[in-house]
């Protein structure tokens, strides 16, 4: 399987060498040349399958230059650190399929995809003798996810920026608290656009990017999109073991693009008609739910919300859909994002009709996100975090008859406790790994979202090859 950019500036390279690239060297994201299709037969015969071996059979499909014993042991020593054995449940509550996406270790849906490629990156890197350096910035629950999938690993050094007081308490110190020599926080003065946009350029300066080994954990990164594919196809064949109508409905809480981009790789995936409806949720920062009810792709002011891992205002993944909606021409991609890059936006109306063919959307205000976890406590006894309301909310307003909808639960509500103690009268519970976790000492550097500044302390901090 080769990998090309959106924009259509480098020769086609393997898998491995795109996890290692992350953000391909013309500024694009890497996307598979051709997507596999499965047949009904062969998706009929992983029913059965555990997680990993599903993890397998899907991720295999896009990756031919790892060993298959070594790729089934990198996925198996990824999903053995959650505290389920299925990796990812689904509950039935209120009429609805809650896939619960919060049993790693970090308890965010952004471990199902970084145990894997934390352990991914250590298994290329003691192979080719080499080091890495990853960057990234985080809206809340990537950084602490990316944190625990490399801790400790050799040849590995992490540094994860996080806009200062804009994450969640509990999102801050599972960052922060991790105390391993190759772990380096760096809490800037911002928005998370603003860190986004210092990652964005550091890695286009190909000559910093390949001194200091730079490599990408962000969703920038086409294993994360990889791995989360595997739980859209999970859900599916759970559904078509308990229901009469196979065909779903999922409704996605996202602010990056990323985990509804990978619910969009598994429908082109999976036989026709298996995924019926993608369905957007954002919170009050809506530039994805205007992008998709009225093609208006453009900046906005960065709202501080209860959800804080969706308070984004440019979507990291979103250069990845906008390739497939302009049929794969690199050329217009690479012009589109250039006008978005000196503009502010992008006008898609003319788009309209494939853009809904692919997504409905819509945005969910704060009181609102309050009043469904209030409401869905008190009907169904069941407590969500406030993103997980989010597409909660969405799939009650997008619901049809006889179809079964599936909503990604994406945290755990102890990580954000003080929203839902507001929301239903008392704190939800406190798993052992959150006990006592805002008192632990912590280690974090305070910088401005300078550009340089960032740079000179990557490059003071860096392991060098």
């Amino acid at each position: 399987m080769q990998y090309l950019s959106t924009r259509g500036g480098i020769t086609p390279i393997s898998f491995t060498k795109a996890v290692m690239m992350g953000l391909a060297n013309d500024g694009g994201l890497l996307l598979p040349r051709t997507i596999p299709r499965i047949g009904s037969e062969t998706f009929n015969s992983w029913q059965k399958l555990s997680y990993g071996d599903l993890a397998f059979e899907v991720m295999s499909r896009f990756i031919d230059d790892i060993p298959s014993s070594d790729l089934k042991d990198i996925i198996k020593r990824s999903y053995a650190t959650f505290d389920v054995e299925c990796v990812a449940p689904l509950v039935h509550k209120g009429g609805l399929h809650i896939l619960e996406l919060f049993h790693g270790p970090t308890l965010a849906f952004k471990d199902v995809a970084l145990q894997f490629l934390g352990n991914l990156f250590e298994y290329l890197l003691a192979k080719n003798q080499s080091v890495l350096n990853i960057l990234g910035a985080t809206s809340g629950d990537t950084g602490s996810a990316a944190i625990y999938g490399v801790r400790g690993k050799e040849r590995i050094n992490i540094f994860i920026l996080h806009p200062h007081h804009r994450v969640s308490a509990v999102q801050e110190k599972q960052m922060t608290t991790v105390l391993d020599n190759n772990v380096f926080n760096i809490a800037f003065r911002g928005s998370f656009d603003d860190g986004q946009t210092i990652i964005k350029k550091i890695f286009g300066d190909i000559e910093f990017k390949k001194t200091y080994n730079l490599g990408a954990i962000n969703s920038i990164n086409w294993a994360r999109v990889l791995a989360q594919v595997v739980y859209y196809v999970h859900s599916c064949l759970h559904v078509a073991m308990h229901e009469k109508d196979s065909s779903v409905d999922f409704a996605i809480p996202t602010g990056n693009f990323g985990d509804i981009f990978a619910g969009f790789i598994a429908k082109k995936i999976l036989p026709a008609g298996t995924i019926r409806q993608l369905i957007l949720a954002t919170n009050d920062n809506d530039i994805l739910s205007r992008f998709v009810n009225h093609g208006d792709y453009s900046l906005g002011e960065v709202k501080t919300t209860s959800s804080p891992s969706m308070d984004i205002g440019t979507a990291s993944n979103f250069e990845r859909y906008l390739y497939y909606l302009m049929d794969s021409d690199a050329i217009r991609t690479r012009e589109l994002m250039e006008e978005f890059a000196r503009n502010g936006k992008i006008d898609l109306a003319g788009y309209q009709d494939q853009i809904r063919r692919d997504f409905v959307a819509t945005s969910v205000s704060e009181e609102t996100v309050l009043e469904t976890i209030r409401s869905f406590y008190k009907e169904h006894d069941y407590v969500l975090d406030p993103h997980t309301a989010i597409g909660v909310k969405a799939a009650q307003q997008f619901r049809t008859g006889g179809v079964p909808m599936i909503c990604l639960a994406t945290a755990h509500p102890a990580k954000f406790a003080t929203v839902v103690e507001d929301a239903i009268g008392i704190p939800p519970s406190v798993p052992d790994c959150l006990v006592g976790i805002i008192d632990k000492p912590a280690r974090c550097e305070l910088m401005d979202a300078e550009l340089q500044k960032i740079k000179e302390f990557v490059a003071k901090n860096a392991l060098q090859q």
